[in-house]
């Protein structure tokens, strides 16, 4: 079957076209999220959490604006910030300091399996370290464009900018 005719049959409430889905892309969301939460329990709530907030509001895509697994990752992405942001992961002790994260993205080779289940590994490590450094703080480890600004010691108008063609690199590479 088509991406097009599942996501479509997903859009319309089919629970055979949602089991599809999730098995395509459950693992690969998993590894987003893991690398933001730094926790394999609350990773695979939050998957959970997405599925269903996708499948709630699986109207809300349009192919025209992306691709389906752009949209799951985005959703992923910002439920996994919104998730250690939470006063209760902060009153649980679970908000880890920065010492805690691992150079994900300087050393390639301990880019977690789980993300590199999607393929950016290879991708990443092509861009400029200007562009890793602002990756890997905005989709890696979770910070907002004020904090990479703070922590890059640089105006936030640059992260936004370098944020923003450092992405268009990698969909230049993806689309090749």
């Amino acid at each position: 079957m088509q991406l097009e005719q599942l996501v479509s049959k997903f859009q319309n409430k089919d629970e055979k076209a949602f089991e599809t889905l999730y098995h395509m892309y459950s693992e690969s969301m998993l590894g987003v999220i893991y690398n933001i939460v730094r926790d394999q329990d609350i990773a695979q709530d939050v998957m959970q959490e997405v599925f269903i907030k996708a499948w709630h509001s699986a109207d809300s895509y349009s192919p025209q604006k992306g691709r389906f697994f752009t949209w799951l990752i985005n959703i992923s992405r910002n439920a996994a910030i919104d998730k250690i942001r939470s006063k209760s992961f902060k009153n649980s002790g679970k908000n880890l300091n920065s010492d805690y994260f691992v150079d994900i993205i300087q050393d390639h080779d301990n880019l977690d399996e789980k993300t590199d289940a999607i393929g950016i590994k290879k991708f990443v490590s092509k861009l400029k370290k200007k562009c890793i450094e602002v990756i890997e703080l905005l989709y890696f480890k979770g910070y907002t464009q004020k904090e990479a600004s703070e922590t890059l010691d640089m105006p936030i108008g640059t992260v936004k900018t370098r944020n923003r063609n450092c992405i268009n690199e990698l969909r230049l590479m993806l689309d090749v």
